[in-house]
């Protein structure tokens, strides 16, 4: 299962939770670093996942609320569990040049009776029954598939495979970005109340066959250039993307790794399928999904 949540790396012997590209979360999930001391010295690889107290599943957002923060905030409607789905070193011993079946068995025997906060996440050879865990349990965003023989091994050689479950909506274009054909990219809205019209996120460059259908439609509303924080490009810490505004008058397909709106903006960037002639901006709702 890919779960819906923060990549972390486990230091079960030092108390250590480490993200992805190296940042120390110890202090905002405090919480998990101490129950990890009930499980022998390990590294883990795993994903941080926010376990809504009303048991309607995960919540990505909640994670972020961590931030700056010395572990759970009083009173807060979530609790921070860790999926794990791969050992690393136990002791002194690297296990990442053993095969994963070989890795799996030993995580199994690693968490057998350990703290429930960190368990496996589940694994199967049957690709039908992984298919049915999507959708089937909240938090499950899409699979990942790894073959049982192959060593541990970072980055693009790890040899894993993605599958992560899509769905369609639809937006306004407020803007064009991007100085060529290969980077032009649209600039995303969704009507408020009152009629006016929010950025929610800035697409992936366009195909030339959509391209070349927007070009014809689409009208320069002869504002000056303006700014969005890169946070709404869904790129976190990257500089601020500058457009050209346009009227809010297209509507566009646009294809989207989550349902609704987190922040007020689309995570990841979505890909624009095709322009929706059909539709006129006030025939979308507020919020999508």
């Amino acid at each position: 299962m890919k779960w819906d949540g923060w990549r972390c790396q486990l230091h079960t012997g030092a108390r250590r939770v480490w993200s992805r590209h190296g940042t120390d979360l110890s202090r905002a999930f405090s919480d998990v670093a101490a129950v990890a001391a009930d499980l022998p010295d390990a590294v883990l690889d795993g994903e941080l996942v926010a376990v809504l107290a009303d048991g309607s599943g995960v919540a990505f957002d909640r994670l972020q609320t961590r931030a700056g923060r010395r572990g759970p905030r009083p009173g807060a409607d979530f609790t921070v569990h860790v999926a794990v789905f791969d050992v690393l070193a136990v002791g002194d011993t690297d296990w990442r040049p053993r095969p994963y079946a070989e890795r799996r068995h030993e995580l199994l025997r690693l968490l057998e009776g350990g703290p429930p906060a960190l368990r496996p996440v589940p694994a199967t050879t049957d690709p039908a029954q992984a298919l049915r865990w999507v959708g089937a349990l909240a938090g499950v965003e899409g699979l990942v598939g790894k073959p049982a023989q192959a060593p541990y091994a970072a980055g693009q050689a790890s040899g894993w495979v993605k599958w992560r479950s899509r769905h369609t909506t639809e937006a306004v274009v407020i803007g064009v970005t991007g100085t060529t054909p290969a980077t032009q990219a649209l600039v995303l809205g969704r009507p408020q109340a009152g009629g006016r019209m929010r950025a929610v996120g800035v697409s992936l460059p366009l195909p030339q066959a959509v391209r070349l259908a927007l070009a014809p439609l689409l009208r320069g509303s002869g504002e000056p250039v303006r700014e969005l924080p890169g946070t709404v490009g869904g790129l976190p810490g990257a500089d601020p993307v500058r457009y050209v505004p346009v009227e809010p008058e297209v509507v566009v397909e646009i294809e989207v790794d989550q349902e609704r709106l987190e922040f007020g903006r689309y995570r990841h960037r979505p890909r624009v399928r095709r322009v929706r002639g059909d539709l006129a901006p006030g025939h979308l709702s507020e919020h999508p999904g």
